[in-house]
């Protein structure tokens, strides 16, 4: 019976040490973004010295992602220092409005804003993701993605289906030579 006293004590004890641990630290808050409408180019080397692609849609639990392959396809380095600019389009090719947001997901870690310097023929990626939640409303899809890389750079509209749910949100992360995971 002794055993037992102190085995119940013991747990008590480990459940109130638990109870003045030290919360964990907080998320650093996510930043959101409206990117304005540019001049959407056809596929190919921009003028800019870079072109942009997409791999497949991903797909986790609900949550979805693509990566962006930026390449720089011209003859001298490209630096580019943060995010892309990135629109979701219906599929009339009309802007959608939809939340963008610079940061992690729960399909990719953002790296953070650096200078990057990618060399001809050298590849950056960022990742787009988005939730197919459904809660109240009406689900969305986007059909195109337009993408530049930086802000005031041409666009390159990309098919992209896009089952947003009722989230109505994007997040993407900065440009990088790897995925951070």
């Amino acid at each position: 019976m002794l055993g037992k006293a102190i085995f119940v004590m013991a747990g008590a004890a480990l459940a109130v040490a638990g109870c003045t641990a030290s919360p964990p630290p907080a998320p650093a808050p996510l930043t959101v973004h409206t990117p304005e409408p540019g001049l959407v180019e056809p596929a190919g080397c921009l003028g800019t010295g870079v072109t942009v692609k997409s791999g497949p849609v991903e797909a986790a639990l609900g949550h979805r992602a693509i990566v962006l392959t930026l390449t720089n396809c011209g003859t001298a380095p490209r630096t580019l220092t943060g995010y892309p600019e990135v629109r979701l389009l219906d599929q009339e090719k009309r802007p959608m409005n939809v939340q963008m947001e610079h940061g992690s997901s729960y399909m990719a870690i953002d790296p953070g804003v650096a200078p990057q310097t990618i060399q001809p023929g050298g590849t950056l990626l960022s990742v787009v993701s988005w939730s197919n939640t459904v809660t109240v409303g009406s689900p969305e899809a986007g059909a195109y993605v337009t993408v530049a890389a930086a802000k005031g750079d041409p666009e390159q509209r990309i098919t992209v289906d896009t089952d947003l749910g009722t989230t109505g949100k994007l997040t993407l992360t900065a440009w990088n030579p790897k995925l951070k995971n």
